[in-house]
């Protein structure tokens, strides 16, 4: 969950290219800046190998907390972690527009941090009062626990938010891009800050579920919670290590500019030489922001840039909200272009959902123990983490350099190929979590358990898919994105996310709803022995290949990115 959460900050799976920040990192006011300090980033670092650890501790095992302690049924378990864990894909949009409009990120962070605190508290108090010798959370009658689980599970959802949002931005901000010493400095940052999101999923996927399932709940979320204190003293206490930057307006301002000089002119007629457009003069231009090339697509957006006897004076716009620039316009088109790709990953992510979801409940039906050791199902998630360290250090040293030499294009796969690649590996994972499960159920009719050891294959493809999906697209969002449009589009990525983890709560709902009419079971009933969770996993890997199609229709009809050379 951590791992995807963080592809808003720049978390999760987000190997980003090492300069990826130097580009207008630090425009706007900087009368908070100060001297760069070494301690700054590795407090940031810190920080966020603790709050993987807390956020992680929450989620990673929040399924199997909600069947054997709180008693829910499956398919409704299923729905409430989706829908939770949606939410907080989705917070994170909100703070990135409260942090560059109002707050700025320090202020965002901290202010996030006091409520995701007061989340963990609640979520720990939840687990020890639902547990306690004084009160017996049976038969479904846990309201009271419930209702306390889930009030600090959406303050964390809150609060998390604004961390996520603001904590890479911050980060980077520590740095000097004027200094090449820094600028290097700053690419390491990344790597390393991604290791400690890893390092973080991987200590709680281990240790901390270890001790909810073997030791006592309320103990694991109070280590969480511990983890989540100290991050904010680490935080408060390295104030004045810390490099702030203050807010420089809402990036979405541009956008509305475009739409609102082109509604104006709608009635004007587009020039078809597009040099006759509007363009400031390259010697003032955004204060070195990038010059795109005028683009074909999305003509009736060119009005915003037609100019009109009305609209200059003494030759500079009258009003940016009647006269934009040919930049401007196609900063517009090119979050258009996006938005198709974006929609397609909506269903991607609803899909690789199942890794929280279901995949942890079909190892629960499954014999946990290898051995002697007893693995909790949630454990497999770490396992997946492992996995993806692997493929990616094959892709790097030994898929891309021989696609290279291949193609011979000194690149390899494309951004778009690779997503491509990713959304047919997700394919193949769901067709292996069906398979064993048909095993599964076959081996309870011979009176046997299988092996939870039989889950490792389908773990192993998704992170093979996420590889190869997951890090590009937000290098992809990322690289594609017009300059002020930066954190809105890798703010697309995570919200494609939330609104994956909403459709697989929908899906999940429907699907168990549909099934167990007239009285029979249904495919994901409480009892996994008496349903058919591989006919689920096969719909998906037919959701899956529809939208493989789909995303090959639009990847192959998708314009690139063009920057004029100020050169």
């Amino acid at each position: 969950m951590e791992r995807e959460d963080a592809l808003e900050s720049g978390e999760g799976r987000a190997l980003l290219p090492l300069n990826v920040e130097n580009e207008s990192s630090h425009r706007g006011p900087r009368s908070h800046y100060k001297p760069s300090n070494s301690k700054a980033p590795a407090i940031i670092l810190g920080f966020e190998y603790l709050d993987s650890v807390a956020f992680n501790g929450v989620g990673a095992n929040l399924i199997v907390y909600l069947h054997t302690v709180l008693h829910g049924n499956n398919a409704a378990n299923a729905a409430n972690v989706g829908t939770w864990s949606g939410t907080c894909f989705l917070t994170p949009l909100f703070g990135a527009v409260v942090a560059d409009t109002y707050w700025g990120n320090y202020k965002t962070i901290l202010y996030s941090l006091v409520i995701y605190l007061l989340g963990m508290i609640t979520i720990t108090s939840s687990a020890f009062s639902a547990s306690s010798k004084h009160y017996q959370c049976e038969g479904g009658s846990c309201q009271t626990a419930s209702s306390l689980l889930f009030c600090g599970l959406y303050l964390v959802a809150i609060g998390s938010g604004g961390v996520k949002a603001a904590l890479l931005p911050f980060g980077a901000e520590q740095f000097d891009d004027e200094n090449p010493l820094e600028r290097e400095k700053k690419g390491a940052f990344f790597g390393w800050f991604y290791l400690c999101i890893t390092l973080g999923a991987l200590t709680s996927g281990i240790f901390i579920v270890w001790i909810q399932e073997n030791i006592d709940w309320g103990l694991g979320y109070g280590i969480a919670t511990f983890c989540m204190a100290s991050a904010l003293a680490a935080f408060v206490l390295g104030t004045p290590s810390f490099r702030r930057r203050l807010p420089s307006g809402s990036p979405l301002q541009s956008i509305l500019q475009v739409l609102v000089a082109s509604y104006k002119k709608r009635n004007a007629e587009t020039p078809r030489d597009s040099s006759l457009l509007y363009e400031a003069d390259k010697n003032l231009s955004d204060l070195g922001q990038q010059r795109l090339a005028h683009t074909n697509e999305f003509r009736f957006l060119d009005k915003a840039a037609a100019i009109s006897a009305l609209d200059l004076k003494d030759g500079s716009p009258q009003s940016s909200w009647s006269l934009c620039t040919v930049t401007q316009v196609e900063e517009l088109k090119m979050f258009l272009r996006l938005i198709p790709i974006w929609a397609n990953s909506i269903v991607y992510a609803a899909v690789f959902a199942q890794m929280f979801t279901t995949f942890i409940q079909q190892g629960s039906a499954m014999n946990t123990k290898i051995g002697s050791f007893s693995i909790p199902p949630a454990s497999l998630c770490s396992f997946e983490i492992i996995s993806v360290m692997g493929w990616v250090f094959v892709y790097n040293n030994i898929i891309s350099p021989a696609a290279k030499r291949y193609f011979g294009n000194g690149v390899g796969f494309s951004q778009l190929q690779r997503m491509g690649i990713g959304r047919f590996l997700l394919i193949l994972a769901m067709l292996t979590a069906s398979y064993n499960e048909s095993r599964r159920l076959e081996s309870v009719k011979a009176g046997e358990t299988l092996s939870i050891a039989w889950q490792l294959p389908q773990f192993f493809v998704l992170a093979s898919s996420e590889v190869f999906n997951n890090i590009t697209q937000l290098e992809f969002f990322f690289a594609q994105a017009p300059d002020r449009m930066k954190s809105i589009c890798t703010a697309m990525v995570l919200f494609s996310m939330s609104l994956g983890n909403y459709l697989n709560s929908f899906i999940i709902t429907v699907i168990a709803d549909v099934t167990s009419r007239g009285g029979v079971p249904g495919w994901i009933p409480d009892d996994l022995n008496k349903g058919h969770l591989d006919y689920y996993f096969l719909v998906l890997a037919g959701i899956s290949t529809v939208n493989f199609f789909v995303y090959l229709a639009f990847a192959g009809n998708y314009t690139l990115k063009k920057v004029i050379s100020e050169s």
